[in-house]
């Protein structure tokens, strides 16, 4: 294993143990579920924030089947399965995130929070095989699934027990976004791929923006909420991934 890799895993699991030696645990605050855009359409309860999630779902799609073809196969390589698991996880997302919005509180928001992780440990390790090592991005796509499912069940179950807890799951948001930059500072990049990982790492946080300022948006924009502005943009991020590994092959194919 190469030292520069043996750092990033030193650095992935500090944050881990400083935030529980320096944080208080944090409990899911109840307005997290008051969404500001609750309309109705066709009998369909908080209709924009359930249906924007479709843009989640047609590119979790989209990239599980062009994953599974010759041409996505020859463009993920070795790390087909580490697309895999985040394309999948995309399109649970997408179901799991309009099963909540449709009716928001803690008991379906763990249905949101799952696949997100798997979603986001996908592509996390396949980031760490396209910029570190493809062999030690494999050796940690189980760990790294254990770690995020397992912060979501965390919180879920110190809920039960009313101390609800989001520490782990604050580390598995917002650490890998960290580490993804300090990779691409530290390792060379293959050909035409950085781009298209800054542009989704800054879509990533244009969705946190619509997510935090939600009613400003839906007030600013006249009915378009910045919940539901976030799925259609968080689609877009994980498009960018979709779009580097078609181009990909069409260059390989010129």
């Amino acid at each position: 294993m190469r030292s520069k890799t043996k750092v990033l895993l030193v650095i992935a699991f500090l944050p881990v143990v400083l935030v529980f030696l320096l944080v208080d645990p944090i409990p899911q605050w109840p307005e997290y579920h008051q969404f500001v855009d609750g309309r109705t359409l066709l009998g369909l309860a908080n209709a924009h924030n359930v249906i924007s999630n479709l843009g989640l779902l047609i590119v979790g799609a989209w990239g599980t089947l062009f994953a599974l073809t010759q041409s996505g196969k020859a463009a993920t390589g070795t790390l087909q399965v580490l697309y895999l698991t985040f394309f999948v996880g995309l399109i649970l997302t997408g179901l799991g995130s309009a099963y909540y919005h449709y009716s928001p509180g803690s008991k379906t928001l763990i249905w949101d929070r799952l696949p997100m992780t798997i979603m986001f440990m996908g592509l996390f390790s396949s980031i760490i095989g396209e910029l570190a090592d493809s062999r030690v991005a494999h050796r940690l796509l189980v760990p790294l699934l254990v770690v995020g499912v397992g912060s979501v069940l965390w919180w879920a179950w110190t809920e039960t027990v009313g101390a609800g807890d989001l520490r782990l799951y604050a580390v598995v948001q917002f650490v890998p976004p960290v580490l993804i930059v300090f990779m691409l500072l530290a390792f060379p990049t293959p050909r035409r791929y950085a781009p298209y990982i800054v542009g989704t790492l800054l879509l990533y946080v244009l969705a946190k923006l619509c997510e935090e300022f939600d009613a400003g948006i839906y007030s600013l924009l006249g009915g378009i909420s910045g919940h539901s502005l976030k799925h259609w943009v968080s689609a877009a991020a994980s498009g960018s991934i979709l779009l580097m590994l078609i181009r990909r092959h069409r260059t390989a194919q010129a």
